[in-house]
């Protein structure tokens, strides 16, 4: 019995969602939307029955028991945390701020019986999870070094919004590079303790039809982490580049090395001559986001499809999936790129989880 799915957001990553999510049978019953019209016209186009702009609308929808969070930043800790205060299952996107993320990890801490996950899917990535197999088996032998590289065009909007401002959650290190964090993260089993960046906006004025924006949130990152153990990762995101996407990530070792380039994974050993493909990329043609996308969604279902109550779900079809606390970790090396971008240092990051109290949302106020 497959839960009732109640989607915020009407951004692309819902456009793909949702005719996925239809596709392995959840019953999508409410769309969220900032406007009534942005609502009904999505749920128009995907065939939802119920749009609105009230996110109570949602969250107390009697047939709505998983919801998705797909919404601009800002919006994001409010629903989360209200969506499981009242019994519903939850998968978010990042938070925009620290706080938010901390306030995200209280709640889901408060409620364990119920899903908190991240909606990172390039952790579901057939190419990565072959990957992380493949490390685990020793194929690369000790990690040494990991690149990611990311290109792709502008990330901004024709109209001005939350992803022009980078105290909005806007930008290419928040939007983007967040996933290739927590992605790095997954695959190596480690985290980072010391990083070292730099941010640039190269587009720093949109035009509107209110006239000419002051762009803050940045078009261009380039990072180092330090990861606990001694590995060495490298991220470079371009969203300046015309023309065909590239998403590239490689794993070095002391015998050998794993490039996931789109949906597709290449090995080589030492020794041995040229490249192997060790993944062929998805006959549809889809890049690695709905790629990835798409597995999450399949997990999901084998997560709630066994249970009587659509309110229960197994933890191990989704057990790769990022969780909340991830989300903290996440949100924690962000602002400690931005930090060294200002300070041109390296930074040491410290995820403050010891500070969070489960019980700090639900105490009676003293007299």
């Amino acid at each position: 019995m497959l839960p009732g799915v109640g989607v915020f957001g009407t951004g692309r990553t819902v456009r793909a969602l949702v005719p996925l999510l239809q596709k392995e049978g959840f019953p999508v019953q409410a769309v969220w939307g900032r406007t009534q019209e942005e609502a009904e016209c999505l749920a128009n186009e995907l065939d939802i029955p119920f749009s609105t702009s009230q996110s109570d609308d949602v969250l107390l929808h009697p047939e709505v028991h998983l919801v998705c969070i797909l919404t601009p930043p800002p919006y994001t800790r409010q629903i989360a945390v209200k969506a499981l205060g009242i019994g519903k299952n939850v998968i978010s996107e990042q938070a925009a701020t620290l706080t938010d993320a901390c306030k995200m990890v209280t709640a889901a801490r408060y409620y364990p019986q119920l899903m908190s996950i991240m909606s990172n899917a390039l952790r579901f990535l057939p190419a990565f999870v072959l990957m992380k197999r493949l490390l685990g088996e020793g194929y690369c032998g000790t990690l040494q070094v990991c690149e990611a590289r990311v290109y792709g065009g502008s990330l901004l909007s024709q109209s001005y919004g939350w992803a022009w401002e980078e105290l909005m959650g806007g930008g290419g290190l928040h939007t983007v590079g967040s996933c290739i964090i927590d992605l790095l993260s997954h695959l190596t089993g480690g985290r980072a303790v010391r990083v070292h960046g730099m941010l640039r906006t190269f587009v720093r004025q949109g035009s509107t039809g209110g006239g000419i924006r002051s762009v803050t949130a940045d078009d261009y990152a380039c990072f180092q982490l330090l990861m606990g153990g001694g590995v060495v990762c490298s991220v470079t995101l371009n969203f300046n580049l015309p023309g065909a996407d590239l998403h590239e990530v490689m794993l070095v070792g002391s015998s050998g090395r794993l490039v996931a380039r789109g949906t597709e994974l290449y090995g080589q050993q030492n020794g041995t001559h040229g490249e192997k493909i060790l993944l062929s990329g998805c006959e549809s043609g889809a890049g690695p986001s709905v790629t990835g996308l798409n597995a999450m969604v399949t997990q999901l279902r084998l997560s709630f499809q066994a249970q009587e109550d659509r309110r229960s779900w197994a933890r191990h079809p989704v057990s790769m999936a990022a969780t909340f606390e991830d989300g903290l970790y996440v949100q924690t090396v962000v602002d400690a790129i931005k930090r060294s971008n200002r300070t041109g240092e390296w930074e040491a990051v410290e995820v403050r989880t010891q500070d969070i109290d489960p019980n700090h949302n639900h105490r009676t106020p003293p007299n």
